[in-house]
């Protein structure tokens, strides 16, 4: 066109279609990225089932999978048949537009621009919804198992007499088909009235009928499908209130029904159930009627009775019945309650004993001889050791071990020992120069198992190893030592190829060697190789020369990660431990059958529940739930991973539990049954730490079996917070071979106390039958100490060791210079109707970075010691001497200088200062040796001037003391100098 400015012409620009090699370009680049989606989309299919297969868990794998596939497609189809058959149906019931109203012809150009494509908008419409419904049905799967291969409990609920299974595996598959049916059919009446408003059928501006009679009669019938679900809800509800959690007497989950619910809220829920059919009637009538006058009534009606009959009714009830005399009226429904909440978590068999808190014996020689056969003490912590085991036996710097460690069982000359275990795992972050290579394919596994007594240290106080040094030797015999999987190994390792790995180094050199076992998945396939690539975003995967001919990529090689792979409906125990079982060295995984549709048992929160002063400063110590609210728990499974192999092997272990007897018709051939486990490794199994901080946290309340004293709340306990640690986190259990009073030998148990709410004092100790193979095994014991006397509870014990004066000036100077005191586990074991309190405490001194044991604090019958050893500490407290609970350690050569025939504390105090002293100026030159002698001398001195104290102390109450100015007397650590650090 001209230019209308009057100037010249411009140049036109022509805007056509791209060049043909510019289109197929871009074709090829889209074809490409297509490609690409798809492929990544299938390396992690093809990845999660090669590596499926390589465990021989396949059959979890295509079970899951395909039952998943076929949720997603039967839920996806019908969600997209009732929407899409309901804007069909409403189309063709359009009503014709020859005389249109203003309104309808506003929507006339709707109408035109969409009637093109009309039938792609109905298939994209409906493929929508459909993707969106299946996608989430076949989060569904576990439900879904759960119905169809349910087996029955044997046990019915008190009100209903249905069997426990119609809670457990039906009710949530039915809810499940309910929520379902409802969003079809809001979804429905949604798309079926935008459509007949858009065709004519509905008016919402215009005069005359609002509605055609087909718009009418085709939408009542789906609001008719939704009143008639409603009422299968409220049917479904009257069962529900079994299941149903409710704050009763502060308790956040109680569970079951209470006399409202039986009362009010059931009654209810039966006529709202009979008014929501009848209204659904009226609904459909309207095929007929051509109206919505009855129906709308209906509807009204049923609304209204829900408020009044299902919300007001009920909490007149509560007010006017309940309320004044809720003792009588609660308490048939409370014993239920009790009764199955014991049951469900496994406590209804606990033996509740009356104990006195306080000693009947008064011949103290007898009561320390009782010590050794009553309890094996354990002075090495396994959370505290650690740095210990690192710092001695870590031997290389790429090697660690667990910032936790294991307390297991160990046979010695025919007697089992107590034993802290540990593993030398690799540690990535020490190897000397990090690249691809050295990462993935030279530093791939530790090497061997870390051992030591339990029961006692070596005169420098560091732990008595049983199996140590590299290659590990020891008490353990031969055993495979390499560790490939391992707590600490969380990234994958490529072995078994061309490229070496470094095994480990001694006095002759590095060591190398070559991944023999049939683990991992292969990699000398290229599909393999270039699917791992992308799911690893790992290129060099691809084209690296160190792959070749017998390369095999290991991951998921963390116990935990690999039981919960194999075994997704299990929930995990928080702390897997590795034992030594018939050459090689496994890692044993207690793993849990949990649901939350136990009738009248009220629930908990695993994660709550499991948390405590540990799990707080270590997130691998936490449980792994797969339904974090659960009102039924079992240890059904033992599980094992080989550390050389991975190879996963679950074991039954509770041949009753009707869950674990549904997952196992669900994913045939996975668990072992229980006569398959070795007794290699029955030795080393154990009751799991996690299901023992479950059923201790219900026992607070449901020690009691009657309903009066558990209404009246005076028999409510607590676990006391850690005493030894400020995290204000609940005090561990703690495993020790021990013997309650009714027992006739030490069996290695899991034990832990109790406080009264609010208050310090001790209420109750609890042990556990932690012996597997036994008898006894899971037998729960509580020693129930009287309410009209107040024993001391674990933080009224750790603040009368901090408070006594001689005691706190020892503290003091083991914390000379920057040395740091760590108070170990606070162990109790009931004695002769008392109850003996041990507490290792450990000092990390000058340039120690691990702490060594220093101190044994002991008390028993309200005396208390301080001393170097356990067996000091004991003869101390109750004044006799006892057989020593271990042999000194032959290689202690050590001896204490000499004290004088008459000790005072002023000199005591002065040898003190010179050994520290003396072994600051070891710390200086590195002499090891000099300053474990000169850390032995300072606690010799320390025990000196303790004992003088006392004597002086004696001396001064006969009225032979001579006393200064402030009334104290001449010689106690107010008027002496003390040792003062050096800088």
């Amino acid at each position: 066109m001209p230019d209308r400015g009057g100037g010249p012409s411009g140049p036109r620009i022509r805007v056509g279609r791209p060049s043909r090699r510019v289109r197929t370009l871009l074709m090829t680049l889209g074809v490409l990225a297509v490609l690409g989606m798809a492929f990544t989309m299938f390396a992690g299919f093809w990845t999660d089932w090669l590596w499926y297969r390589s465990v021989n868990y396949s059959s979890v794998f295509t079970t899951t999978l395909w039952t998943k596939i076929g949720l997603f497609f039967v839920f996806g189809v019908l969600m997209a048949l009732a929407v899409g058959f309901n804007i069909w149906l409403a189309h063709r019931l359009r009503p014709p537009l020859s005389a249109m109203s203003m309104e309808q012809q506003n929507l006339d150009r709707y109408r035109m621009s969409i009637a093109p494509y009309k039938k792609w908008l109905l298939l994209g419409i409906t493929a929508l919804v459909g993707l969106i419904a299946g996608a989430s049905a076949s989060g569904q799967w576990r439900t879904w198992l759960m119905w169809v291969n349910g087996v029955s409990f044997g046990q019915k609920d008190p009100q209903f007499n249905l069997d426990v299974s119609f809670y457990a595996f039906d009710l949530p598959w039915y809810r499940f088909l309910l929520g379902f049916g409802f969003a079809a059919a809001i979804l429905s009446v949604i798309a079926a009235a935008l459509t007949h408003y858009l065709y004519g059928g509905l008016r919402v501006t215009s005069p005359g009928a609002r509605a055609t009679a087909a718009a009418t009669g085709h939408l009542s019938v789906l609001i008719g499908v939704f009143v008639a679900l409603k009422a299968v809800a409220y049917w479904l509800d009257r069962y529900g209130l079994a299941v149903k959690s409710s704050d009763f007497r502060a308790t956040d989950n109680w569970t079951g029904l209470r006399y409202v619910d039986a009362n009010a809220y059931l009654p209810a829920k039966t006529i709202l159930f009979c008014i929501a059919v009848i209204c659904a009637l009226l609904f459909f009538a309207t095929i007929w009627r051509r109206t919505w006058q009855l129906p709308v009534i209906g509807f009204g009606l049923m609304v209204l009775s829900a408020i009044l009959i299902g919300g007001l009714y009920p909490a007149i009830v509560q007010k006017f019945q309940v309320q004044p005399n809720e003792q009588a009226k609660e308490a048939p429904y409370v014993e239920k309650n009790l009764e199955a909440t014991r049951q469900a978590y496994g406590i209804d068999g606990t033996k509740v004993t009356d104990y006195s808190g306080t000693g009947n014996t008064e011949d103290k020689t007898k009561l320390r001889d009782d010590v050794g056969s009553t309890a094996s003490i354990r002075i090495m912590d396994p959370n505290i050791v650690s740095p210990t085991f690192q710092q001695l036996q870590q031997i290389r710097n790429y090697y660690a071990f667990p910032e936790n460690l294991d307390v297991d069982r160990y046979a010695k000359d025919g007697k089992d020992q107590d034993t802290v275990i540990g593993l030398r795992e690799i540690n990535l972050a020490g190897i000397p120069k990090k690249n691809w290579i050295n990462n993935h394919f030279r530093y791939t596994h530790g090497y061997g198992v870390v051992a030591a007594k339990g029961t006692s240290a070596d005169a420098q106080g560091r732990p008595n190893f049983t199996e140590s040094d590299l290659p590990s030797k020891g008490d353990l015999g031969t055993y495979e030592q390499r560790v490939y999987y391992g707590e600490k190994t969380t990234t994958y390792s490529i072995v078994g190829g061309p490229q070496k790995e470094i095994d480990y180094s001694d006095d002759n050199g590095e060591k190398t060697t070559s991944y023999k076992g049939d683990s991992g998945v292969n990699l000398s396939n290229p599909v393999n190789r270039a699917a791992y690539a992308v799911a690893f975003g790992e290129p060099q995967i691809l084209y690296s020369g160190a792959i070749g001919e017998g390369s095999r990529i290991l991951y998921n090689r963390t116990p935990k990660e690999r039981v919960e792979a194999v075994a997704p409906w299990l929930t995990i125990d928080g702390d897997a431990y590795p034992a030594v079982v018939n050459g090689q060295i496994q890692w044993i995984v207690d793993a849990y059958t949990t649901t939350n549709g136990y009738p009248y048992s009220s629930r908990t929160t695993l994660g709550d529940t499991t948390a405590d002063s540990l799990t707080a400063t270590n997130d691998n110590r936490a449980v792994v739930a797969q339904q974090n609210q659960v009102n039924y728990i079992r240890n059904s499974v033992k599980a094992t991973v080989d550390a050389y192999t991975g190879e996963v092997k679950l074991y039954q272990w509770d041949t009753k539990d009707p869950v674990l007897k549904t997952w196992m018709k669900a994913f045939p051939g996975t668990v072992e049954p229980k006569s398959d486990i070795s007794k290699d490794l029955m030795d080393h199994l154990r009751y799991p730490q996690d299901l023992f901080k479950v059923q201790r946290e219900l026992l607070t309340r449901y020690h009691v079996k009657d309903a009066t004293t558990f209404l009246s709340g005076s028999e409510v306990w607590q676990v006391p917070d850690d005493p030894t640690n400020r995290s204000g986190s609940a005090v561990p259990p703690y495993y020790l071979s021990m013997k309650m009073p009714d027992q006739k030998a030490q069996a290695f148990s899991l034990t832990t106390t109790f406080t009264p709410t609010g208050r310090d004092n001790l209420s109750a100790f609890m042990a556990v039958d932690a012996e597997a193979g036994t008898s006894d095994y899971g037998k729960i014991r509580i020693l129930k100490l009287p309410t009209n006397t107040t024993v001391n509870g674990p933080k009224q014990v750790q603040s009368q060791f901090n408070s006594q004066e001689d005691i706190a000036e020892s503290i003091r100077l083991l914390r000379g210079g920057d040395s740091e005191v760590e108070y170990g586990n606070l162990l109790t074991v009931p004695l002769d109707g008392g109850l003996l309190y041990v507490e290792p405490v450990y000092v990390r001194g000058g340039g120690l970075k691990y702490p060594l044991l220093r101190k044994v604090l002991v008390t028993y019958g309200g005396q208390t010691a301080f001393e170097n050893t356990l067996d000091e500490a004991l003869n101390k407290v109750f004044g006799a001497d006892g057989p020593a609970t271990e042999p000194p350690d032959e290689g202690d050569t050590t001896t204490p200088p000499p004290a004088s025939d008459n000790p005072t504390v002023q000199q005591a105090l002065e040898d003190a200062q010179k050994a520290f002293d003396a072994g600051q100026e070891a710390l200086k030159k590195n002499d090891w040796e000099a300053y474990g002698k000169a850390q032995k001398d300072l606690e010799d001195a320390l025990r000196r001037a303790e004992d003088a104290q006392a004597a002086e102390s004696r001396a001064g109450g006969a009225g032979g003391g001579e006393s200064k100015p402030d009334g104290k007397p001449s010689g106690s650590p107010s008027g002496s100098p003390s040792p003062k650090p050096s800088s």
